[in-house]
């Protein structure tokens, strides 16, 4: 109940000896053991992810990668240190409003923060902003409270006495957090507003940098006035030292100065959708894109797998994470044909026969930074090799990573060239300028030469007053590298390589989001039966008028509401606490509808002793501090209720089936984590290492690939100790949670989960016999069972039924072992390779000095020791 994984045999000894001479002085002292352990917080901290909708990715879309494993490392310190209770709600909803907040208790608000958050283009950002405002309300009032609050987010409760004024007088305490709906997708760092938690080596790095950055740029800076008026001189006759765009093999050409039409050397006919406005380009004007507009031109050749081609252009993304720059593409499942993605500040490049399966993918190693213009030029010689398709950035050719290289066939389209949208409805936002294609590919002198070319055109036409600052600097990076003096030059170089290395070390920091207050509070209204779009009266933060007011000089935000939360008059902090851990205990709860306090929710069983714990627990006594976990726990599991023996009579089967009557001790499956973890113990292999980032045991391939954009995402299991970790740090992507824990009924924590179901079904059966943890577990059981079980099978029998169930077998289950052992081994002698290819599974190293006929055997009967029910169940 404490800890999530049985004694060992030499802690069940010890006890049973203690408790021979002093039965409850012996249990108290071993429950003060456990409490004292620091799996303790582990244990603990398993619901507490559930609850707070705890996950590694950001849900939405394509569902990244964030780093919130901090948080977790938080929780379970927290219950490790006994936080009093009141402290462990206070720090978690408004740690950053108390005065002088600790970078702790700035981690602890991650709570909050645990949420789905969306980068897909295209979404309302004011609508899912709202969204994740309305989940905040929700789960805290959930997890509590008790409430089910959320039903009054559209109109007044149908059942319990909350208004939709009293929802959105709540929703104000969290609607003014610096954030935006439409995140922009940093993975792995964590969504804004978010806190960096450098190590010590990687502050003493930065402040290296930074400090050898700054006395390089005062270097550079004393060149500067020389440099001006040289660089002034230099721009009258700048352009005639570079070649012209190139003119051969030229098809098109968008220059956007004066409309969406083709002026090329042979203009091929155009068309728009939508309503194109200009803005100041790379090079005179350039095109805005809104991911809904798109220019059509026809094919000036055929698009072929076996003919070269070039398409160049400048590019300014905006905050979307991704969109189409253009293509020619069939529209149907095989989207045949061409397209270039800017996905994730990173240019993605498809040629395909049948998308995904025949064609050439790539993707830019690099990634850059959006809001800034860009030169993407694309090459591709034909051959119907990756080798042959190359992209350049700003003039530079740039490393791919080559998700495909098998085109086998015609790559030719129906489809017309788009610019700024693909045929299955992904537009590009942002700007758009000087696009060009060519029917032979650019050797990389003549792509370094047109960026340049181009840019320079641009800029030099303006007026030095005119130009941004990203214009003026790229000009005299040109200059130095091209025209500079040699010391100028090196310091330049110098700068730019020492800037890039402080851009590295800061995204190798981990960052975690939090909770920060916007200096101006935003204005809350009522939403008309909940509509984004629809405000009606303004409120401001309060609490459910029919419960306890808030005080007149608690603070109106979020600190004010957690200090209510936990104040003496409110009547539902402690009974929900109390209850959820008498749930942990005896897999039940005294209400049984732990997220529903409310007329809709199931009676207390025994509502006089849920107040009376509640009270205990909220004020403690002689022997346990207010607010006090450990105390609580240690009087449930010590109390004569929790110590009786779950066996049951017909009798009492019949009267109360469901135990609410308390007549029996607690007799329910272990949650899906702790039947790993209970199997990788009783093997050896669990690793005890506590904290950290997330870790990836096996999976069975392909789930990540079901799930992901384009089915680029893989999962790659860990190696070494990573794969022995405890359940709770395993990597949980939304979209594809961990199979093992959904097929034991785990959430998907997508949304606050207080209460997990149980079911019985085969498939879970399969799993503890099939997977490859559970047959790992089992030959190292098997390994523990002939290593120190003794030389006969009677007494590795007797071994392995005491790792695995705490207790000696009865004459009639050891028979049943050993005749089970001896058909195995009979099996195993019969087909030596069956014995080798099942010791195989996992990576965990065999014990060469045992027989694999023998050990195969004692593996599939260990299994059967690990399938037992009273090793799943808590008893």
């Amino acid at each position: 109940a404490l800890t999530g994984l049985p004694p060992t045999p030499a802690e069940a000894d010890d006890f049973r000896q203690s408790a021979i001479r002093n039965p409850n002085s012996a249990l108290e002292s071993a429950v003060d053991r456990l409490l004292r352990s620091p799996h303790f917080g582990e244990r603990m901290a398993l619901d507490w992810l559930d609850a707070s909708r705890y996950a590694d990715t950001n849900g939405y879309y394509n569902d990244s990668e964030r780093q919130a494993w901090p948080w977790r490392d938080w929780v379970i310190s927290a219950f490790n240190a006994n936080l009093p209770f009141d402290r462990f709600i206070i720090e978690q909803l408004a740690g950053d409003l108390l005065p002088g907040a600790t970078a702790e208790q700035r981690i602890a608000t991650g709570f909050n923060r645990n949420h789905m958050v969306s980068n897909e283009t295209g979404i309302i950002d004011e609508e899912y902003r709202l969204g994740y405002v309305a989940d905040r309300v929700d789960t805290t009032t959930t997890v509590w409270m008790g409430l089910t609050m959320g039903c009054a987010r559209c109109h007044d409760h149908k059942f319990d006495p909350i208004t939709q004024r009293d929802y959105y007088r709540l929703f104000a305490a969290f609607n003014s957090i610096e954030e935006k709906g439409l995140i922009k997708d940093v993975a792995p760092l964590s969504p804004a507003p978010a806190i960096m938690l450098p190590t010590a080596d990687q502050e003493k790095q930065l402040a290296k940098i930074g400090a050898e950055r700054k006395q390089a740029e005062a270097q550079l800076r004393k060149f500067k006035p020389a440099l001006e008026k040289v660089m002034t001189a230099w721009e009258n006759s700048a352009l005639t030292a570079l070649p012209l765009a190139p003119e051969k093999g030229a098809l098109v050409h968008f220059d956007f100065d004066r409309d969406a039409t083709d002026h090329g050397p042979r203009p091929v006919e155009a068309s728009t959708t939508g309503t194109l406005t200009y803005t100041p380009g790379v090079k005179g004007k350039a095109a805005a894109f809104d991911a809904t507009q798109y220019i059509e031109f026809a094919e000036p050749q055929p698009l072929e797998h076996d003919r070269p081609f070039t398409l160049s252009v400048w590019i300014m993304p905006g905050s979307a994470p991704q969109g189409c720059v253009a293509s020619k593409q069939d529209s149907d499942a095989q989207a045949r044909g061409f397209e270039i993605l800017w996905y994730k500040s990173q240019p993605r490049v498809n040629l395909a026969h049948r998308y995904g399966s025949d064609g050439i993918e790539v993707v830019a190693q690099q990634k850059f930074s959006g809001r800034q213009w860009r030169h993407l030029a694309i090459t591709y010689d034909g051959s119907s090799k990756a080798a042959g398709l190359k992209v350049y950035v700003d003039g530079a050719l740039n490393p791919v990573v080559v998700r495909r290289d098998n085109l086998t066939g015609s790559v030719a389209s129906r489809e017309p060239w788009r610019i700024a949208w693909k045929g299955t409805g992904i537009g590009f936002e942002g700007g758009v300028d000087e696009f060009r294609l060519y029917d032979r590919a650019l050797a990389a002198e003549e792509v370094t030469a047109l960026h340049w070319r181009e840019f320079l055109e641009g800029a030099l036409a303006l007026p030095a007053k005119e130009r941004t600052r990203a214009q003026t600097d790229k000009l005299e990076s040109y200059y130095i590298a091209h025209h500079g003096a040699k010391e100028v030059r090196r310091l330049s170089e110098r700068v730019a390589a020492l800037r890039a290395d402080e851009d590295a070390a800061r995204r190798d920091i981990l960052s975690v989001s939090v909770m920060q207050e916007m200096e101006k509070p935003r204005p809350t209204h009522i939403l008309v039966r909940g509509q984004y779009d629809q405000p009606g009266d303004a409120v401001e933060f309060g609490v459910p008028a029919s419960l306890n007011p808030l005080p007149p000089d608690a603070p109106r935000n979020r600190l004010g509401f957690a200090q209510w939360l936990v104040a003496k008059e409110n009547p539902l902090t402690a009974r929900v606490a109390v209850n959820r851990l008498w749930q942990q205990s005896f897999g039940e709860g005294l209400v049984r509808t732990l997220n529903d306090f409310g007329r809709q929710g199931e009676a207390p069983s025994h509502p006089e002793l849920l107040d009376w714990l509640a009270v205990r627990f909220r004020d403690g006594d002689g022997e346990a501090k207010p607010w006090d976990v450990h105390a609580l726990l240690k009087l449930i599991v010590t109390s004569a209720t929790f110590r009786q023996s779950s066996n049951f009579t017909p009798e009492l089967l019949a009267r109360d089936p469901e135990n609410r009557l308390l007549a029996r001790g607690p007799r329910f499956r272990l949650p899906a984590e702790f039947i790993r973890d209970q199997a990788l113990a009783i093997a050896g292999l669990l690793v005890e290492k506590i904290g950290g980032p997330s870790v990836k045991p096996y999976q069975p391939p392909g789930l990540w690939e079901a799930v992901s954009y384009n089915g680029d995402a893989t999962y790659e299991a860990d190696q070494g100790e990573s794969l022995y970790r405890r359940g709770l740090y395993t990597y949980w992507k939304r979209q594809s949670p961990p199979p093992g824990t959904l097929t034991f009924d785990g959430p998907t924590r997508e949304v606050c989960s207080v209460r997990r179901p149980r079911t019985n079904t085969p498939l879970q059966a399969l799993v503890l016999l099939n997977d490859v943890t559970y047959v790992e577990a089992a030959r190292g059981l098997a390994t523990r069972m002939m290593s120190d079980g003794g030389r006969n099978s009677e007494s590795r029998v007797r071994r392995g039924f005491r790792l695995a169930t705490g207790r000696a077998p009865q004459s009639a289950e050891a028979d049943n072992l050993e005749n089970y052992f001896a058909e195995q081994l009979a099996d195993f002698r019969r087909r030596p390779e069956s014995a080798k290819a099942l010791l195989k599974s996992g990576a965990s190293p065999v014990d060469s000095a045992l027989d694999p006929c023998q050990l195969a055997a004692w593996t599939m009967t260990a299994a059967v020791l690990l399938n037992l029910d009273e090793v799943i169940t808590q008893h």
